[in-house]
């Protein structure tokens, strides 16, 4: 039977996501209160922790869940992780199953390692699998959306049906801190103090970037929306998708990277 509930029990999701952005948290917690109770089945669980992937119920309905995880690696994406979604995010479309994307995400996986076992290839297979998924497919950011690896998991850009984000979400190139680093640079060596202008810098760019607001004027966000207030808007966004139709043009396969 659907777990049915109202905002008041959901309301734990408006507590799960700490404060301080660089604390983690477990994505797991976010799930099971967006869910069907007991109703997530986990798929290679202990490959690639970074990334979650599974089936559950919502609302009676079947969905696959494509989450980061940042209490692995902080999230980010890296050459198993990649992998691990894509096969996921494909498995779900050869069967119509719709897919939910729990995105917190910091980026791809930086160093020498990574890049020289195809991190732009293996990143590759998992924007590919999402923009191919002809799927009802809904996002939703609840805290890091960063550069590549923001685009990659089921953004607008790549043809998302529906894109939630929390208040709590940061949409950007980079972080405040590395971003007022790079673009405020020159102003930030010549000042008397460049510790206090970094500092500056880097409140003056979280409060113009680092949110969801900027990103929703622009349409990249469909709507922002409170965490307990997350399982109902899911649950009206799938019965909404629920008949979708993509028209592809006629072909034989398209060419993933391989």
């Amino acid at each position: 039977m659907p777990y049915v509930t109202n905002d008041e029990v959901r309301e734990k999701l408006d507590t799960i996501v700490p404060d301080n952005a660089n604390k983690p948290y477990d994505m797991h917690d976010v799930i099971s209160n967006i869910i069907d109770e007991d109703s997530f089945f986990e798929i290679h669980k202990d490959y690639a922790e970074n990334i979650i992937v599974g089936f559950a119920r919502l609302g009676g309905r079947s969905i696959g869940i494509v989450a980061n995880n940042p209490k692995f690696l902080a999230g980010c994406l890296d050459v198993k992780s990649s992998i691990k979604g894509a096969r996921f995010v494909r498995f779900c479309d050869c069967f119509n199953i719709p897919l939910l994307v729990l995105e917190d995400v910091p980026g791809f996986l930086p160093g020498t390692d990574q890049e020289w076992n195809g991190i732009i290839v293996h990143g590759a297979k998992l924007l590919y699998a999402f923009s191919e998924a002809t799927v009802p497919r809904v996002t939703v950011i609840t805290r890091k959306a960063y550069g590549g690896a923001y685009d990659v998991m089921n953004s607008k850009h790549i043809g998302a049906d529906m894109n939630f984000a929390w208040p709590s979400a940061e949409i950007a190139v980079m972080g405040a801190k590395g971003a007022s680093e790079i673009i405020f640079k020159k102003e930030i060596s010549e000042a008397l103090d460049p510790a206090a202008k970094l500092l500056e810098k880097e409140a003056e760019y979280a409060e113009l970037f680092a949110n969801p607001y900027t990103a929703a004027q622009r349409g990249f966000i469909d709507e922002v929306i409170l965490p307990k207030n997350t399982r109902r808007k899911l649950l009206k966004a799938f019965s909404m998708l629920e008949n979708k139709v993509v028209d592809l043009p006629k072909r034989k396969h398209g060419n993933i990277p391989l």
